[in-house]
């Protein structure tokens, strides 16, 4: 899996609409201006106090692991087994992402593990764009 960063010479889109690609690749998501609620989606109204005013807001781009589970079955053309993970990011905000740079195993993945943002090519369309999708790596510490 190859990391994407910003100063590639290829065009790049990101795969998802709160994935920032820029020199520094990063988690964008809005945020309620009256409570502070963080939502990764667009929304008309913040579902903790109703209010309608937002602002852009960059997310941490490192957390801990506060869930997870190995899948073993989708799709064909997915590579099993794979790790999908709720991730509390540092500074607010969760948000769902696999894991990427530790074995798919039980002894290899736990609670409160340090993990950081990445990104990496998902497809490569016919003019060359490449799709960029972002997942989370082990830090630290707690590299498998």
């Amino acid at each position: 899996m190859e990391t994407v960063t910003g100063g590639s010479l290829a065009a790049q889109i990101p795969i998802v609409s709160y994935l920032a690609l820029n020199e520094t690749p990063r988690l964008r998501a809005h945020e309620c201006a009256q409570c502070g609620a963080i939502y990764l989606d667009r929304r008309l109204a913040c579902a903790r106090c109703e209010a309608r005013h937002f602002r852009d807001r960059d997310l941490g781009s490192t957390g801990t692991v506060g869930s997870f589970t190995i899948v073993h079955r989708s799709p064909a053309r997915v590579t099993l087994p794979y790790v999908s993970a709720l991730v509390e990011l540092d500074g607010g905000g969760i948000v769902k992402a696999n894991l990427v740079g530790v074995d798919p195993t039980p002894e290899s993945i736990w609670l409160g593990m340090r993990v950081q943002l990445t990104t990496f090519t998902a497809g490569t369309d016919d003019e060359g764009t490449d799709a960029v999708a972002f997942a989370f790596e082990p830090i630290g510490d707690d590299l498998a």
